[in-house]
């Protein structure tokens, strides 16, 4: 570190990996106010009032029902959805668990293809009918499956630039999102709250499928086959950068792969080192790096002893910085290289789960972006008041998550906190604020 240069604050390096996943948040949210704001008509109203989902089997709202009857209906759409949506994780556990892997990474690649391709047609008619646009059907059809099969294929087949592979995954919630607001009102209010309580429920009880779900994945040491968006770490080191280049991934051995590998384990065990990668190295281990633009290696040599995590960066990194930097889990971690396995085992826990990776990235599930973006497009549907309101609760809840997470090191569900503060926003935006502004501008107190 030059003797100058001034060390970096957890609070800038919290802020920053804060910042990488509410930027993709903000971006879901805007696309499906905007959409809503346009698309806002009668006719996708009509279709909105004819179609039917899961969400409202059970019951169709009219408006000639009373509110006691709007919300008793809307309480029967929302348990009949949490309870096909648990079990349908609780499927996904027991075919993971079977290591079915590759049957529910097509299920998934066929999912993404249907809402890109059928979902974002639909979409792209309503645009095309509403402006006008000039365009043969071939051309459209054309367009829209090369559409389709690139985003399956930046989102679960191939690796391509980062960014191209999160601009699919925040359009995918955005969709699924758009088409979440045609439900009736009352519907998608209690349908919200209702998903908040199953998130919490699934995340933290002992038996809840997505904590069975993590738990299998961290024991496997493998990657959940699920739409998951995961923002690309950040490194918190006093100098920021070794050699003016950033840090960006961290490699992870995955252990008890290859049984070679596995002998060659002595009772010295796994350790976290920082050392350079060396070339003339006796010891190659197989590693999993988190996906980054700006470095095309996979594929990494271990010295210096059997390591089990490791950085992996564009520089040269200087062996007195051997140490793992995590922002939202603590800062640093030091670890000596004896430790015992079963230490190194219980440091790889504390580095996984549905918040945080094992890169230490923030790792957010895609129907947090839906629920989210459907909470401020159905206010989009009120006023712009209540949209702004709405942002800022979901946002602050958000950072609330991010900092019990910071605190408690483990897998949080990322909805309670957020769609709480939403809604109550909401309500207070229209019952209070709402009346207060109005009066207000018109006894000329505001402008």
């Amino acid at each position: 570190m030059a003797p100058n240069a001034r060390p970096r604050s957890i609070l800038e390096s919290l802020g920053e990996e804060i910042i990488r996943i509410i930027t993709p948040v903000s971006l879901c949210m805007l696309l499906v106010v905007i959409l809503v704001s346009v698309l806002n008509t009668d006719s996708s109203s009509s279709y909105s009032a004819s179609a039917t989902s899961i969400a409202t089997i059970a019951y169709s709202e009219s408006s000639s029902d009373s509110s006691w009857d709007k919300f008793l209906g809307a309480l029967l759409n929302s348990l009949v959805f949490v309870t096909v949506v648990t079990a349908v994780t609780f499927l996904l556990v027991l075919l993971f668990y079977f290591r079915c892997t590759k049957f529910l990474k097509y299920y998934m690649g066929f999912s993404s293809f249907v809402v890109l391709g059928f979902m974002g047609g639909e979409i792209a008619v309503f645009l095309i009918e509403k402006y006008s646009i000039p365009i043969d059907c071939i051309t459209f059809l054309v367009v829209l499956f090369n559409f389709a099969v690139v985003g399956v294929l930046a989102v679960f087949m191939t690796k391509i630039a980062i960014i191209v592979t999160q601009g699919y995954l925040v359009l995918i919630g955005m969709l699924v999102a758009y088409w979440f607001t045609l439900l009736p009102e009352w519907t998608t209010w209690v349908l919200l709250v209702a998903m908040a309580l199953y998130d919490l429920a699934a995340v933290l009880l002992p038996v809840g499928p997505l904590r069975l779900l993590v738990e299998l994945a961290i024991s496997r040491d493998e990657d959940i086959p699920a739409l998951v968006y995961e923002a690309r770490p950040v490194n918190c080191n006093d100098s920021g950068s070794t050699g003016g280049v950033p840090q960006r991934r961290v490699w992870r051995d995955k252990r008890g792969e290859d049984s070679v590998n596995g002998s060659n384990h002595n009772s010295n065990g796994n350790s976290v080192s920082g050392e350079n990668v060396n070339p003339g190295s006796n010891s190659t281990l197989n590693a999993t790096a988190v996906p980054d633009s700006d470095s095309d290696s996979n594929s990494v040599v271990i010295g210096h002893t059997d390591t089990s995590l490791v950085r992996a960066e564009e520089g040269r990194a200087p062996e007195r910085d051997a140490e793992l930097s995590t922002p939202l889990i603590g800062g640093r971690m030091n670890i000596p290289p004896h430790q015992p396995e079963d230490d190194a085992a219980s440091e790889s826990l504390m580095l996984e789960g549905i918040g945080l990776g094992s890169s230490g990235a923030i790792k957010l599930g895609l129907g947090d972006f839906i629920f989210y973006s459907v909470l401020v497009g159905r206010a989009a549907m009120y006023d712009f008041m209540t949209v702004y309101a709405c942002y800022l609760a979901i946002i602050a809840g958000l950072g609330v998550t991010l900092m019990l997470l910071a605190l408690y090191q483990k897998a949080l569900p990322a909805l309670p906190v957020s769609i709480a503060l939403g809604v109550l926003f909401y309500l207070l935006t229209r019952l209070l604020l709402e009346v207060f502004v109005v009066q207000c501008s018109l006894n000329l107190l505001m402008f």
